[in-house]
């Protein structure tokens, strides 16, 4: 009695990980098993980056409204505290944009917070 495989999906594992090493540069993107550790590394870099990115732009964000709070002659701290105190409810992201994009409405924003 031959033993039993599923060649269907066997293959279709591997159709499905070698089409997402598509692109890679050398053994990686056609022999088996390094195109799977490749994968399965890339696959752990995606997932947390995707954490990472969350972490970058709040600090780009923070950085940008330090900056534009500093013309204004407040220091980053001073502006979120005094944010808080005036019950103003923006995000970072949202005073950010601000901060880069409509530079007057920031400055309203600064002077109610003094």
């Amino acid at each position: 009695m031959p033993r039993s495989v599923n060649t269907v999906a066997a293959r279709h594992k591997r159709k499905r990980i070698m089409k997402m090493a598509k692109g890679y540069f050398g053994r990686r993107k056609n022999v088996w098993t390094v195109a799977k550790n490749a994968v399965e590394k890339g696959l752990l870099y995606a997932y947390r980056d995707r954490k990472v990115k969350k972490r970058d732009f709040r600090s780009l964000w923070i950085q940008r409204i330090n900056a534009a709070a500093r013309i204004n002659g407040l220091s980053y701290s001073q502006l979120m505290g005094g944010l808080k105190k005036a019950n103003i409810n923006l995000n970072r992201k949202v005073l950010a944009d601000l901060a880069l994009n409509h530079p007057e409405a920031f400055t309203g924003i600064v002077e109610k917070v003094r």
